[in-house]
């Protein structure tokens, strides 16, 4: 679903589609990164400030687990979450560019 319409959301703008994967870089990706990179290169700041940022990031999404029931601890995958809606938004774009577009039942719109 998001891989047929993402692109289409963004009205077919690259401008758009290149804000929206920085912006989902930064927001959900580079925390849990700098985390695991801090760690391992021992920039012990660099992994505190990243590690914070990943728990602010899941912490403001326990509300939305609690609403559905789910483990506190799913809110530590929402890096992967994000990084799968990532890739489903690029393919958008790219099935687009290839002139297969938006598909339903075997139709291209």
């Amino acid at each position: 679903m998001v891989s047929r319409s993402a692109y289409a959301q963004l009205r077919h703008s690259v401008l758009l589609l290149a804000g929206t994967v920085l912006g989902l870089a930064l927001v959900y990706l580079v925390p849990p990164v700098a985390t695991v990179a801090g760690a391992a290169a021992g920039q012990w700041a660099t992994a505190a400030a990243g590690g914070a940022a990943w728990a602010l990031m899941a912490g403001t999404y326990l509300p939305m687990l609690r609403y559905y029931r789910q483990p506190a601890p799913a809110a530590l995958l929402l890096p992967f979450t994000a990084a799968l809606y990532l890739l489903m938004t690029v393919d958008s774009a790219v099935q687009h560019w290839r002139g297969r577009g938006a598909s339903w039942k075997g139709r291209t719109y």
